[in-house]
């Protein structure tokens, strides 16, 4: 069994911004069962701060994000901007270290986790409330994974990392006991996540919909003062919050007084409110307004999210999805390189695998992502699609048209679009809503689908493609998904890194995954900004926050 002591937490240095260009590679063994770090990155020190800096409390943070999904619910969102919000409103079990990987405390002190991962025990810290003054106690954990586990698809990331929960036991008031029914190796990290966030269990009785509103009272460092759909979130701190975890800078209230997400769909907008001082800060430029703000009053930080990145995913239940030449020639008809050097951030880079190099376990296949128009050409060639009048190939009467669908940023599809058509693949662009997106994952109405998932576990591989799990490829299970279940039941470092590597692999080779490329969060904020910055997943972090003077923007 393996047992993390219970030990006094210590405050942290402050840490200001940085420039992150983290490679995290990491292993869950049932020997320590914590992430730890093989590499790391170089930082570039935030102009607005220095080492000295003494933060002061007070003010609000304006904040830009894109879109509004209608939705702020922790255990609910999967939408970045969303999360950016949510995530400030909930504590979680533990923490994970952004720079280390390691599994830090917060609500639980202290946990023990049995040989084969199976179960696991926390204890948690006497003095810890919800918003409403409510104490976090082992019951209050129960009614939050119970909760989950009914919520079923609508929390779609934390029905997925309680997969197989057999239930969770009271022990006594501050020990509580999650038990699954087979190995469940991802779990510990999964309770360093928002989803897996404590709402008061007065709010698991409320409505899905309710809860999306902003209703619910979470746990965290700010608490949801207003929510205006499509206009903007107020997020107030949290009088009297003293439980920060052990990967946070201090432990006290947050510095901020509110912070403030405004929604602008507009990048044009998003750039000029920051460079008039309407917003603080956003992490949502488009490229080329970005070094505009490196320096001259401003200053960037960036960091690689971890996860599976931007991908094309097949519906092989539809007629050409469903044909692997015509996936895997569209995979080797695309240059990654192209696509980052033209139309992305110079912090993105060109995907080298299903997986980001910041996940832990990661292991580049850079040998199966070269741009080969020429190989994609022979693979259409051999399964009989041949050139048409317009050079779009036709096999059998049907033209090698095909669609995506995707509500984010339009740019990097367009050029996949135009890569593909020299290799006689036409690739119509849906541009749909997130509801929309949303619903066309659940109803499998999509020929392909396109997104990231951001997660600082290589679980998230399990999560999305077994036919067992998500099964975004519609397909029926294969060799691959053993390897995708038998990884998460793995607790043995050398082996759940070989079932990954191999999983990963065999997802490119037969064109279930079509990755193409990494996204980094980068945030862009004036220099009367400081401590705000990431955590392990590259979500944001406001709890150490702060602003020079005392005055919102």
């Amino acid at each position: 069994m393996t047992t993390t002591p219970r030990t006094p937490r210590r405050p942290r240095p402050l840490r200001t911004p940085r420039r992150h260009a983290v490679g995290i590679a990491a292993a869950v063994s049932a020997a320590a069962l914590l992430l730890s770090a093989c590499s790391g990155g170089a930082d570039a020190a935030d102009p607005a701060a220095s080492d000295d800096a003494e933060p002061v409390a007070g003010g609000d943070l304006s904040f830009a994000i894109t879109v509004d999904s209608h939705c702020i619910d922790p255990q609910q969102v999967g939408n970045n901007d969303a999360i950016a919000a949510a995530r400030q409103t909930v504590a979680s079990l533990t923490a994970q270290d952004p720079e280390s990987g390691e599994i830090l405390p917060w609500l639980a002190e202290s946990w023990e986790v049995n040989d084969d991962a199976s179960s696991y025990t926390f204890h948690l810290r006497d003095d810890a409330t919800f918003a409403d003054g409510t104490p976090i106690d082992a019951a209050a954990v129960k009614t939050n994974f119970d909760a989950i586990v009914d919520l079923g698809a609508v929390a779609s990331l934390g029905s997925q990392y309680l997969v197989g929960y057999a239930g969770t036991t009271v022990v006594d008031e501050d020990t509580v006991r999650v038990d699954f029914d087979e190995p469940s190796a991802q779990f510990l990290q999964a309770t360093s996540t928002f989803s897996l966030g404590l709402l008061s269990p007065d709010s698991a009785k409320l409505s899905a919909e309710q809860r999306c509103a902003g209703e619910y009272v979470g746990s965290g460092p700010f608490a949801v003062k207003s929510y205006t759909q499509d206009q903007e979130i107020v997020l107030e701190k949290v009088k009297g919050y003293a439980w920060g975890s052990a990967a946070n800078a201090h432990t006290g209230e947050a510095y901020l007084d509110t912070v403030t997400f405004t929604v602008i769909p507009e990048a044009s907008v998003r750039t000029g409110s920051l460079q008039s001082g309407q917003i603080d800060a956003t992490a949502a430029l488009n490229a080329v307004d970005v070094p505009q703000f490196d320096g001259n009053g401003f200053w960037l930080s960036y960091r690689a999210n971890p996860g599976v990145v931007f991908n094309l995913f097949p519906n092989e239940s539809s007629p050409l999805a469903s044909d692997e030449a015509v996936r895997t020639a569209i995979s080797k008809g695309i240059d990654r390189q192209q696509i980052v050097d033209t139309v992305l951030t110079p912090q993105d880079q060109p995907a080298t695998g299903v997986l980001s190099h910041s996940t832990p376990l990661f292991e580049g296949a850079d040998d199966l992502l070269a741009y080969d128009p020429d190989g994609a050409e022979k693979i259409l060639d051999d399964a009989g699609w041949v050139p048409g009048s317009d050079g779009i190939r036709e096999k059998d009467g049907r033209r090698l048209s095909t669609t995506v669908t995707f509500w984010q940023v339009p740019e990097p599809l367009e050029l996949v679009q135009q890569q593909l058509r020299q290799i006689g693949v036409d690739l119509q662009l849906k541009h749909v809503t997130v509801a929309e997106s949303e619903a066309a994952k659940e109803s499998g109405d999509f020929d392909f689908d396109y997104y990231n998932l951001t997660r600082s576990d290589a679980d998230v591989l399990r999560t999305i493609f077994s036919a067992n799990a998500r099964n975004i490829n519609q397909r029926d299970p294969e060799e691959v998904d053993r390897l995708l279940d038998d990884s998460a039941a793995a607790t043995d470092p050398k082996q759940r890194q070989k079932l990954v590597t191999e999983a990963s692999r065999l997802l490119l080779e037969r064109g279930h995954a079509i990755p193409v490329y990494e996204l980094s969060t980068t945030i862009a904020a004036a220099d009367r900004v400081h401590g705000l910055g990431f955590e392990a997943s590259s979500r944001l972090d406001f709890y150490d926050a702060w602003v020079t003077d005392g005055a919102g923007a």
